[in-house]
């Protein structure tokens, strides 16, 4: 059965009730921050944080990474974007260009776009065999256990959207001068390939969704509802380890929102 097709895509927020509970997970990201960096509590820094970001074109990947780090100090969180790899890149293991760019403690990183995509567009579109993205599975399954076992806390988000939706929103950007850039003969072309995309983010979900780098998947259709989910999934995650850690993030948190 479809995990995508379990999705509720129905859910809303209004304005104003977005616009509070944004506001309130926004804070309370801010002081789980500060503890994982020793800046607030015992002074010790915690375990990295690393947020991965997949999703359908336009389906709200930046807005949702601008509400994650919209409260945070920028000294205190890097934001990588990956795009195809360049020739340099491809002479390497698909894996090496991540690498820079990862959390060591007491940091946090958000990547846009990730090493999925050797499993993603890599497979649908061809540029990489069979027998390599299917490979890809397991060393991306490897890597992240790695990284877990070190003790990174990983956070990773599908932002799914209906075709329909996505269809309206291309058709807003095509037609906003100041968000035209946005859109790109390949987000048409991508958006055709749909169902063998789904296929392919169907099985990705079923080699790499383990408890220790699990996914989220986010009803994305709402960007209001979206952006709250992806900050409150985050603290969650912050808080879980912290508390298998011994230690108790409410000392230095604010109260936390209904």
């Amino acid at each position: 059965m479809s995990r995508l097709d379990d999705l509720d895509l129905s859910v809303r927020l209004s304005k104003a009730e977005g616009k509070k509970q944004l506001a309130a997970a926004q804070q309370r990201l801010a002081g789980l921050r500060l503890l994982l960096g020793g800046q607030v509590g015992p002074g010790t820094i915690g375990p990295p944080l690393l947020v991965l970001f997949e999703g359908w074109d336009a389906s709200g990947k930046g807005g949702a990474i601008k509400r994650l780090v919209e409260e945070l100090d920028p000294r205190h969180v890097r934001v990588a974007q990956f795009a195809a790899p360049t020739h340099d890149e491809k002479r390497h293991h698909f894996l090496w260009r991540f690498w820079p760019v990862l959390p060591g403690w007491g940091g946090m990183a958000i990547l846009d776009r990730t090493w999925y995509g050797r499993v993603l567009v890599e497979r649908v579109e061809g540029f990489a065999s069979e027998e390599a993205w299917q490979r890809g599975h397991g060393e991306i399954a490897a890597l992240e256990a790695g990284l877990a076992a070190e003790g990174t806390i990983l956070v990773k988000f599908w932002m799914h959207l209906s075709a329909e939706e996505q269809l309206r929103r291309f058709e807003s950007r095509r037609d906003d001068p100041y968000r035209a850039w946005k859109l790109t003969d390949e987000d048409w072309r991508n958006r055709d390939k749909r169902p063998d995309y789904e296929a392919a983010v169907e099985e990705m979900l079923q080699h790499t969704d383990v408890p220790t780098a699990p996914w989220h998947l986010v009803a994305a259709e709402d960007k209001r509802w979206a952006r709250v989910a992806v900050v409150r999934t985050v603290c969650e995650a912050v808080e879980s380890a912290l508390v298998a850690r011994g230690v108790d993030p409410s000392t230095v948190l604010p109260e936390k929102e209904p």
